[in-house]
């Protein structure tokens, strides 16, 4: 079954382009395709595409906008957001994943790293390109912990642990299985429960818990 993706952008020419490497990777389909936020929030509502691909810039509402009305905390069933950006700018990474995005990515990341983001983001997973990626963890890494860390509703396990650590440095699914020598129905479990012990929507939601509550990795 196909991946169904919804693509956003206001220009003509990045969102044709957009829409025809996504159709011609096996696997994957454009459903919908949206010149500002506001359409694309009206087609994502109406198609519920698997993921939705948002270019920050845009007239009216933004693409942060758009992530935060599909994916935000207040949104009870939110949609996977991969956020496509010109803009190698820190607030525009902290601004699309506060908002709920579940990947990011640079416009000259190429056709390969396109299709990775999308098929990650629709298994569940994250992907937020490498050049940002290593920023992004350092900068938490350096960062002081939050003044009063939220605390889990549960506490971890020693393998709870282990898997927040994978995840905090930016892991598949698949990878932390290879890492940790356990399944990926055992990954996913734990991820699910990391998820409910720290009030998390997504795995970035457990990384950024994961910095903020001042654990290096």
């Amino acid at each position: 079954m196909s991946v169904r993706v919804v693509v956003a952008d206001d220009q003509e020419i990045v969102r044709t382009g957009l829409t025809m490497i996504l159709d011609a990777q096996p696997g994957i389909e454009v459903v919908g395709a949206a010149a500002d936020g506001r359409r694309a929030v009206e087609l994502a509502r109406r198609l519920r595409p698997d993921v939705c691909l948002f270019d920050i810039r845009m007239p009216g509402v933004d693409g942060i906008e758009a992530t935060r009305l599909l994916a935000g905390p207040d949104v009870a069933d939110p949609l996977a957001v991969v956020v496509i950006t010109t803009f190698d700018l820190d607030e525009y990474v902290y601004a699309a994943l506060r908002a709920g995005a579940v990947g990011f990515l640079l416009k000259d990341a190429g056709p390969a790293l396109l299709t990775q983001a999308v098929h990650a983001a629709a298994e569940g997973d994250a992907l937020i390109a490498p050049s940002i990626t290593a920023r992004l963890l350092k900068t938490f890494a350096t960062a002081e912990p939050a003044a009063s860390p939220a605390q889990p509703l549960e506490p971890l396990t020693d393998r709870e642990e282990q898997v927040l650590a994978t995840v905090a440095r930016g892991r598949t699914n698949r990878e932390i299985a290879d890492e940790l020598h356990i399944t990926l129905s055992t990954v996913k479990t734990h991820v699910a429960s990391l998820m409910t012990k720290l009030g998390a929507r997504n795995r970035v939601e457990i990384a950024l818990w994961a910095y903020e509550t001042g654990r290096k990795y």
